[in-house]
């Protein structure tokens, strides 16, 4: 029942994340973060991300561990870790499918086995140790950008987790509104902050996609939903985002396919296969669709 897949990352079950320790370090001090603007040069987090959409957990865990050990007062390091035990739990599942996304029972009410216990503990840990920062970050400048968008990106990837996996709807409910509240505040400032809106356009879509008289309850926690200015915002952050880019395509394509979109759904498709070869989950739908 609510926005469904959400950002994406690295990691092998089994590894555990270290996360910042509760005594002062040097992040404490205002001043000591690696960088105030998530878009400034970040090579390994940006090769870890193309490695995750390539289905290359492994090494793309390495690439955001290596970031991390090396820019430790820099949440993103560990914003994106998480996304990456959620991201191989989804593909362990087939969420990022249209056989999940395009039945109503699976997308609304969630997977059907348990998630792995190791990925859960590396996920739950590397939240924790990202938000951490990011709120001690927020406490110094509260128009930090990059500590808001690591905060709009890890309490997103909470909610998936609780909605898909745990299936626990209320607690993700709450953690919506708290993802789209540090979205909002980061675009305040960043209007052109493309990643911001993954978050925005797939909460907007799966609500609007709700049947009227559960969309009617929601409203009552104040979230609605619209289809429509979903996809537009999907297809803003499928054109304009960095981190997340692909992964808007992905969700944009999977929701133009519930539409009957298919031209635009085999467009985005072409663009990931072509991209990301080594990924044949882009191709199996691509053929599903039928390649025109």
């Amino acid at each position: 029942m609510i926005r469904s897949l959400a950002l994406a990352i690295v990691a092998v079950a089994g590894m555990f994340v270290s996360v910042p320790a509760g005594n002062a370090g040097p992040c404490d001090i205002p001043g000591s973060r690696s960088s105030e603007n998530p878009y400034a040069a970040k090579p390994q987090i940006d090769l870890g991300f193309n490695l995750l959409y390539g289905s290359k957990f492994a090494e793309a865990r390495d690439q955001f561990q290596s970031w991390q050990e090396s820019n430790p007062c820099d949440p993103l390091g560990y914003v994106a870790m998480a996304a990456g035990y959620l991201f191989e739990e989804f593909h362990k599942q087939n969420v990022l499918t249209s056989d999940f996304f395009l039945d109503d029972k699976r997308l609304f009410g969630g997977v059907q086995n348990k998630p792995d216990e190791g990925r859960t503990m590396n996920f739950e840990a590397a939240i924790r140790g990202g938000k951490a920062l990011a709120l001690k970050h927020l406490n110094d400048d509260p128009r930090d950008a990059n500590a808001l968008l690591a905060l709009a990106i890890a309490t997103g990837l909470q909610a998936d987790f609780e909605i898909i996996l745990a299936k626990r709807q209320k607690r993700s409910l709450s953690l919506i509104k708290e993802s789209e509240g540090y979205a909002k505040r980061l675009l305040e400032s960043q209007p052109d902050n493309a990643d911001a809106l993954l978050s925005l356009g797939a909460t907007n879509y799966i609500i609007g996609s709700l049947p009227a008289y559960k969309r009617f309850f929601l409203r009552f926690g104040r979230i609605k939903g619209d289809k429509r200015l979903g996809m537009e915002q999907l297809q803003t952050a499928s054109e304009k985002g960095r981190y997340l880019k692909p992964l808007a395509a992905i969700f944009l394509a999977l929701a133009a396919m519930r539409e009957e979109q298919d031209d635009l759904a085999r467009s985005l498709l072409r663009d990931l296969v072509a991209r990301f070869p080594e990924n044949s989950l882009y191709q199996k739908e691509l053929d599903r669709l039928g390649d025109l």
